[in-house]
């Protein structure tokens, strides 16, 4: 029988992409769509790839019968509204931030504002998918990753687990515009970014913590850590090129091994033979990985890339709904990536 959900934040890049693909689940009644903006006008009036949602699926303020609650809003609101839909049975899927990071203390410090829910901090589940899984049944919230923390920890993760690199770590990475929502502003004008390629965010961009922290989780150690994002001009689509020190003796069969071992089964990481393009992603969920080891300078490269609006974001959160509820990991997530 089908899960009743609702998407809060439909009107965004994230939560469209949401409905997209949960409007198409087998498992999925969508009862709810809620938004601030175009209250009363049907879903498929206010985002335009949506010709087929149903008429009666109308933007609205509430959450209906929903079981789960999927939340792509604004830094701070999810957790505001989380209490009460804990306390109603529901279960939660938050794209956003509010539950990334496990540390109250961070949130004044990485976002400016005090959390107003610390208590579900240790209860939330942070769902990079291919690590969390075996948690993932049980969640009552799920903290979905940042795009740019996604491709980063697939990327380096079999050499953090196996602990084949130092914990000293630069992440350089790249996205198009629509990571950064649905935002009017000169920075992200068309007349601004087409040819144009800059950083931003440096060194205080908020994936920081989120990255770190998770890199701990997998090997053990907080690493050391400069993330360095780039926005490029392009729509969708995410590159990650991570940097660390190979421990002493550490071999390039041994990192190649690593990756193929970790990744062999998991239906939507590829650890691919050659740098993979971004484009290679396209409206799929997603992430190519490719590793090659630096011998004369003892270093890891490792590369991820993905479609940030899809494993970076509705995807890998429809990917932990069907963990949740006991689905198969891959159902509503089969369709291929697009080319060209």
């Amino acid at each position: 029988m089908p899960t009743n959900v609702a998407i809060v934040g439909v009107t965004g890049y994230a939560g469209g992409e949401l409905a997209r693909l949960l409007l198409r689940h087998p498992g999925v009644r969508v009862v709810a769509a809620v938004a601030r903006s175009h209250q009363g006008e049907p879903l498929r009036s206010v985002q335009p790839h949506l010709h087929d949602a149903p008429e009666s699926l109308v933007i609205g303020t509430g959450v209906g019968d929903a079981e789960v609650v999927f939340t792509a809003l604004p830094a701070g609101e999810t957790a505001k509204l989380a209490p009460a839909w804990l306390g109603d049975g529901r279960r939660i899927i938050d794209i956003g931030s509010d539950f990334r990071l496990k540390d109250p203390a961070a949130y004044p410090k990485w976002y400016g504002y005090v959390h107003p829910a610390p208590d579900l901090l240790a209860a939330s589940v942070y769902g990079l998918t291919e690590y969390a899984r075996a948690r993932l049944p049980d969640a009552k919230i799920v903290a979905n990753p940042g795009c740019y923390p996604t491709a980063a920890l697939l990327a380096l993760g079999p050499a953090a687990t196996h602990e084949l690199i130092e914990p000293d770590v630069i992440v350089d990475a790249k996205s198009g515009v629509s990571g950064a929502g649905h935002v009017v502003d000169d920075a992200y004008l068309y007349g601004t970014v087409d040819e144009s390629v800059r950083a931003y965010g440096v060194p205080r961009h908020r994936h920081t913590p989120e990255i770190a922290q998770e890199l701990a989780a997998l090997g053990g150690v907080r690493p050391r850590l400069t993330f360095a994002p780039h926005l490029v001009p392009m729509t969708r689509g995410l590159i990650a090129t991570c940097y660390a020190p190979l421990r002493d003796g550490v071999t390039a069969e041994q990192v190649s091994e690593a990756y193929a071992t970790r990744y062999a089964d998991e239906p939507f990481v590829r650890v691919t033979a050659s740098f993979p393009p971004t484009k290679a992603t396209l409206g799929s969920n997603w992430c190519l990985v490719h590793v090659v080891v630096d011998e004369e300078n003892r270093r890891l490269i490792a590369v991820g890339v993905l479609d940030n609006l899809v494993k970076g974001a509705a995807g890998q959160a429809v990917q932990n709904f069907n963990l949740l509820c006991g689905l198969p990991e891959t159902q509503g997530l089969e369709a291929m990536p697009l080319w060209p």
